[in-house]
Order: C-alpha cells, then structure tokens, then sequence
C-alpha cells in the first residue's frame, strides 16, 4: 500500500472530527429502477442533499478549520467550492474572495454572492480564475485555499469514504466524477486502505478530461476544454497537484463520457430516479451505465456530488 493512501485516509479521519458538526451525513439511498434493470445492487451516495448542495463543503471546512486565524482568503471556483468556501468562511468567522469563471452557472454565482464574501469573475474556465486568485494571493498576501490541490481538502473529501464503510460494508464499485482529482484521491485513499476490495472508478468527461489523460501519461499535460454538461468538473489541474500520484494509485479504471452519454444519465436519474442533479453527478451515473453488465450481481455506489445545477442547462439536456 502506497504510504501517502495510508496517511490520506488518516487525515480524513482527523478531518472528520474537525468538520462532522459543520456538514450532513449524506443518505446512501438504494436505486428505486435502475440497478434492477441492469441486475446489480445500486446505490447512490447522495451528496446532492449536503448543506450547500454538493460535496465541495467538506474539503473547504476540513482546510479552513486547519489553517490559522486572521488572515483573508482566497479561493477560486467553477461554482461548488466556492459555495463550499463561502459556508465555511462564514461558519469559521473568516474574510473571503472566491474567483470564478465568467461561465459560472447563475445559480451558483448567487449562491456565493448569498453569503456576503466578495465574488470575483475572471477568466473563460476555471483555470484562469485558479490563475487569478493565485495572483491575488501572491500580491495581497492572502491565504489560498484550492478546490483540490491540498491534503486538507482532499482528507475532507474523504470523509465520504468513511461514511460509505458506515453505511455499506459490502461495496463492490464506486463511479466517481473527476476534475481535479480531490473528490476520488479522498474517497479512493480511505477505501483502499479500509475496504480494499473496494474498486474505483474514475469518470472523465471527454470534453474536459485532463486528469484522466494526465494520470495515463504520469504527468499532468495540457488538454483542449469544450464546453460540458459536467461543467463542475471542467478545466485545467495544476502542474503540480497532490492528487495527480494519489489518484494514479487509487483508480482501478477510468472511463471517458461523451455528453449524450451525460444527458442520458441526467434522464436516467430524473425520470427512474426522481432526482434533478447537475453535470458532474449525472456523469458517474453515465461512466456506471457504460460498464453496467460487467457489474452485474455486485454492489455498485454512484456518486452523486452535487445538485448546484443551471436551471436551463438542465432542462435542455433532460428534455431533450
């Protein structure tokens, strides 16, 4: 077992008793239509039900509970870490500016704004606004608080792993959206190191898919972005990142969706699953639904990360 899993998972253990008041323990809710039509046990971990709808609260509160008091932060955001930051800075008593692309979903950009930090957009995706809130920490002197590249953001996102274990001892499969690579790295490290026959599954969108390619080549490389239902998980990953060698050793497999293939999960868990959910969620259902009949007679977990969705951009792909 790679030693940084092993420490991974026992920052989330610490992280969870810094954040367990300041977040929901999330349902693991059977599939009412879907795992029986494809023979499985499937189970969705409904992160879209957290207190700011997505699973980005829990890395932010497991940062900002660890770093010192006082000084502003910084952070930068396609939409749910940002809203995760700002709950957290306002549960924590700290000054906040959350950098966001120019393409930031409406609803998100008012969510943020809801809680009184200044919200700044820069940039056409999130590697540019990630390129401007590093300018204004470097210039101003503020803390930096990434979406993924930092082991207390990506302990906090495994504590989804410890409730998984909590909830279901049998797991078999777990489909995981990925952007920067926080969210999988977190859960993966606490599941290979508690519930090793566990496998899992990384989901890339092919319009945006920089870390599953740069986890092929070993090294973080540059990707075209087009524009993605799974707009949660769009953008660049930094050249540097912590969760490049994490996520290398804890995937299993990585599958690439195309954005029928995304929209058809959407439908999939509006019209089988009464659940509206937004891109990223409905892109692990989509990375699930590719390999379906090799998970026949196993205990499947889908991920659901979040349900911060653009109204119209959900209506679109779902009623299409």
């Amino acid at each position: 077992m790679n030693p940084d899993v092993l420490a991974s998972a026992a920052r989330s253990v610490q992280a969870h008793q810094r954040i367990k008041n300041h977040i929901y323990e999330t349902p693991l809710l059977p599939s009412r239509q879907l795992g029986g039509e494809v023979g499985s046990r499937l189970f969705f971990k409904a992160e879209n039900f957290q207190k700011t709808g997505s699973f980005k609260i829990r890395g932010a509160c497991a940062k900002i509970s660890a770093m010192a008091p006082g000084r502003h932060l910084v952070t930068a955001s396609s939409g749910n870490h940002g809203i995760g930051c700002s709950q957290a800075a306002s549960s924590f008593g700290r000054g906040l500016t959350v950098v966001l692309p120019e393409t930031v979903a409406a609803a998100k950009l008012a969510k943020i704004r809801s809680f009184g930090v200044e919200a700044v957009l820069s940039g056409a995706e999130s590697w540019y606004s990630e390129q401007h809130a590093l300018e204004l920490a470097r210039d101003k002197g503020y803390d930096y608080v990434s979406a993924y590249d930092d082991l207390d953001v990506v302990a906090g996102q495994g504590t989804i792993g410890l409730e998984l274990i909590d909830q279901h001892a049998e797991i078999d499969n777990v489909f995981i959206a990925m952007g920067g690579g926080g969210l999988i790295s977190g859960i993966g490290s606490v599941l290979k190191s508690f519930l090793p026959r566990a496998r899992i599954f990384g989901v890339a969108a092919r319009n945006s898919c920089t870390l599953a390619l740069s986890m092929e080549a070993g090294r973080i490389i540059e990707t075209e972005h087009l524009d993605t239902l799974a707009d949660g998980v769009a953008g660049g990953v930094a050249a540097e990142t912590v969760t490049l060698d994490l996520a290398r050793s804890v995937v299993d497999e990585t599958i690439i969706c195309t954005e029928e293939e995304i929209a058809t999960g959407l439908r999939d868990l509006a019209f089988k699953e009464n659940m509206l959910v937004e891109g990223a969620a409905g892109l692990a259902l989509a990375g699930f639904n590719k390999v379906a009949e090799r998970c026949r007679d196993q205990v499947n977990v889908v991920l659901l990360c979040g349900a911060n969705y653009d109204r119209d951009k959900l209506v679109k792909a779902v009623f299409a």
